[in-house]
């Protein structure tokens, strides 16, 4: 296909939603509602504050995507509900496993596009393994406290769904992403508890963080430290919310913001990821339900028919 070709094809994720406002500028995305690009622009100077992806690339390694209605894994794709034994597809052909909910690769309808917000809408319906009906809906929008993204969830269908949310936006602490780079980056998280995984990313177990190599409740280098893990125990700061910090050399730094009911956040370095992919990035997931909650219940959430649930978190310079 030539260039111009090219152009006229739809991008990979379809539609472009831009916002700025705050020195912000962020690109929402049809496919999946993701987020493809957030930066800051100060004196000039305009810092990345995610590693995303062209408008003609497809999202790669969950790139800012939402995850609904699970973040994370379900083991072997196998879970009970109601005493109801499901199998939802395997989409992690790796580990075998269900990884990332259902709503990625799906174009999203457009609510409302302002000069500093955007809106975008799901009707999810009944999927092999998840028989349950949601109105899903997702608000990104900019200012001079940086990026908020709400999410709700409603269960329109017949009978109660179990329920997780995450989100996968790639943390740059406003510095651009390069190969390694993770290994300069200090990280701040203050999480009182991680889980251990088997060989196929399966929560095995939790454990407190101290005297461990997952401590970070106190700022300190990420050096050549592997991640692709799950931590909950999260300390509120006094307005309920929980903060977790990226900084680099020089000043330049990122926090990633949680409310209330996000009581999980996978971090991932990215030592699995090819080329220059690898520790570019730091992965910072906020979720609702850790790992596989499908199986464990853990702080999974009973969606009964009409009930609804919302979620709020954000990414701003520091």
């Amino acid at each position: 296909m030539n260039d111009v070709n090219m152009q006229q094809a739809p991008a990979p994720t379809g539609r472009q939603f831009e916002i700025r406002g705050g020195g912000y500028r962020a690109v929402a995305t049809e496919v999946g509602a993701g987020l493809r690009v957030l930066e800051y622009q100060a004196e000039g100077d305009v810092r990345p504050l995610i590693a995303g992806y062209q408008e003609r690339e497809p999202a790669a390694h969950g790139a800012g995507q939402l995850l609904l209605p699970w973040a994370n894994r379900v083991a072997g794709g196998r879970y009970t509900f109601d005493g109801q034994p499901r199998q939802l597809d395997i989409t992690e052909p790796a580990t075998g496993n269900a990884i990332h909910g259902l709503t990625r690769w799906v174009p999203w309808r457009c609510a409302g596009h302002t000069a500093d917000s955007v809106r975008l809408e799901l009707s999810l319906f009944p999927h092999p393994g998840y028989p349950h009906t949601l109105e899903l809906s997702v608000e990104y929008r900019v200012g001079t406290d940086g990026l908020a993204v709400d999410i709700c969830a409603r269960n329109t269908g017949v009978h109660p769904a179990p329920y997780g949310f995450g989100a996968h936006p790639y943390i740059t602490p406003g510095v651009q992403p390069a190969e390694g780079r993770a290994d300069e980056w200090t990280l701040h998280l203050p999480a009182e508890r991680y889980l251990a995984v088997d060989e196929r990313m399966i929560p095995r177990g939790g454990f407190d963080v101290d005297s461990s190599p997952y401590d970070f409740r106190k700022p300190r280098a990420l050096g050549g430290t592997a991640l692709d893990t799950a931590f909950g125990g999260l300390q509120r700061e006094l307005d309920g919310i929980g903060r977790i910090r990226l900084s680099a050399p020089g000043g330049n730094a990122v926090t990633l913001w949680l409310g209330r009911g996000l009581e999980w956040v996978q971090v991932f370095t990215g030592d699995a990821l090819a080329g220059g992919a690898r520790r570019a990035a730091v992965a910072i997931e906020p979720m609702s339900a850790p790992p596989d909650a499908f199986n464990s219940g853990t702080d999974l959430k009973r969606l009964e028919r009409g009930d609804t649930v919302t979620h709020r978190w954000g990414i701003q310079v520091s």
